[in-house]
């Protein structure tokens, strides 16, 4: 468990699927993704990111705000191949209401510090669409440096579609250190 100020950083339960499974049938949470996820399709992510942070001892954990469900933040390993990978990312999704407050970047700075001290990380990214400007808001706001020769298409993401090109920003162990 990780906690900031504000938040709790923590493993998933059972009672985190409700709000989990609202918050990606949420076509404006899920707009920079390529659909909306059904329940089922929630659920199963929502298996796979616990048994990651089983197997691995890191990954998305549940975010709590006052107690609440608010969704996720934290490192994974993304299970395509790139140009950038094997890697670790950081990434986030929050629910509609938790949008505004400061939180992705609370959590995310969390499991960056996590990352580079505990796990002795030497590099993180981070990816999103080309208009997700909110989540690339919050990467610059992490310390991450993009290089527009490293953007790249997503391969999951259908060829023509808008979210097919994708930026990346990384942050240097070192680079964290000298901002903390």
């Amino acid at each position: 468990m990780i906690q900031t100020e504000r938040l709790v950083l923590r493993r998933w339960r059972e009672a985190d699927k409700d709000p989990f499974a609202a918050l990606n049938a949420d076509p404006a949470v899920m707009e920079h993704f390529p659909a909306v996820l059904s329940r089922a399709e929630s659920d199963a992510m929502a298996d796979r990111i616990a048994a990651d942070i089983a197997d691995r001892g890191f990954g998305l954990w549940a975010v709590e705000a006052d107690g609440a469900f608010i969704g996720f933040t934290g490192l994974s390993v993304p299970r395509f191949t790139a140009a950038f990978t094997p890697c670790v990312e950081i990434g986030w999704r929050l629910a509609r209401h938790a949008w505004g407050h400061g939180y992705a970047t609370e959590a995310a700075t969390a499991a960056l510090g996590d990352g580079f001290t505990r796990l002795g990380l030497t590099e993180v990214v981070s990816f999103t669409a080309v208009p997700n400007l909110r989540s690339q808001a919050v990467m610059r706001r992490l310390g991450m440096s993009h290089d527009p020769a490293e953007d790249f298409d997503h391969p999951a993401v259908a060829e023509g579609s808008p979210l097919r090109r994708h930026v990346l920003y990384r942050i240097s162990a070192e680079r964290w250190h000298r901002g903390s």
